[in-house]
């Protein structure tokens, strides 16, 4: 047989396997939290965007939630403004709040909408503030940091009113306060609040790690599957630790509103979200409320 002939052998065996997860998950909503090198380097953002856009072909309705740091980053030292983080959460006055708003809204969501729609599928980028999506109080204890919000309230009927129409909604982790000032929000923390009022089957966190590991410093020690009592766990033990605190408490937190399932998974793999959602065996860690 020839090699031609075998890989189109292997891509009928892929999308045999993919079949049942399509029949499972179409008319299901899905929450993407979309950032790191997935979207920062250009070939797989290229591919990222291919991904969503064949998630909605088979009738997954989705939600991407994006990040933007490095370019707010960026732009706050073109403007010789100071860039400073506290326990991973970006240091916010009102200069740089201005910032975050300008390149959140105003560029990076504008580029990911434009990209998606190109690709064959409708986006609209939107806001906390677009249509009263989500509202937001100043985040616990992280008061003398700035503007650093959390999600309070949240209307989904605009976004229900959106993917029922079509649409893939692209939100910019920015809200407001009732008094309408602004704040800038850790885009994990919007995509499980989401999520969870949405009901999603699946939240999936895009990270540049491969997933929760037994040991951090072997990526061969992947956890593909564990409760969120066990994932719990694994913060108190301290083997899960630094930056992976707070995207697995959005998974624990996620799950304990309803959300079926949380993944989190390694988005410098081309096509992750893909073999991870279309395959028997996954790619990254799959947090769930079993066991």
């Amino acid at each position: 047989m020839s090699s031609g002939n075998n890989k189109s052998s292997q891509r009928v065996q892929v999308l045999s396997q993919a079949l049942p997860y399509i029949q499972r998950f179409s008319g299901k909503i899905f929450v993407i939290k979309y950032g790191g090198a997935a979207m920062e380097d250009l070939v797989l953002k290229k591919e990222t965007i291919r991904d969503f856009v064949l998630l909605s072909c088979v009738g997954i309705k989705l939600v991407i939630v994006h990040g933007g740091g490095p370019e707010i980053s960026e732009m706050s030292k073109r403007l010789n403004l100071p860039v400073k983080f506290v326990q991973g959460y970006r240091v916010t006055d009102k200069k740089t709040m201005e910032v975050v708003e300008m390149v959140l809204v105003g560029k990076v969501q504008k580029d990911l909408v434009n990209l998606i729609n190109v690709s064959g599928a409708r986006a609209i980028g939107l806001c906390g503030k677009d249509g009263k999506l989500f509202s937001v109080k100043p985040a616990a204890g992280m008061k003398k940091y700035g503007y650093i919000g959390e999600v309070d309230k949240i209307d989904i009927s605009v976004l229900l009113s959106l993917m029922n129409s079509g649409f893939i909604p692209v939100i910019s982790s920015v809200g407001a306060d009732s008094k309408g000032q602004n704040y800038n929000i850790n885009a994990d923390n919007v995509g499980c609040s989401l999520a969870s009022a949405l009901k999603a089957a699946k939240l999936i966190l895009l990270t540049d790690t491969p997933g929760i590991l037994q040991n951090p410093s072997k990526p061969s020690s992947l956890i593909s599957k564990l409760s969120a009592k066990h994932a719990d766990k694994l913060i108190k033990n301290k083997t899960i630790s630094g930056g992976m605190i707070p995207k697995t408490r959005a998974a624990i937190e996620a799950i304990k509103s309803g959300v079926d399932a949380v993944h989190i998974i390694d988005g410098r793999i081309k096509h992750s979200i893909l073999l991870e959602i279309f395959t028997d065996s996954g790619i990254g860690t799959m947090i769930d409320k079993n066991k």
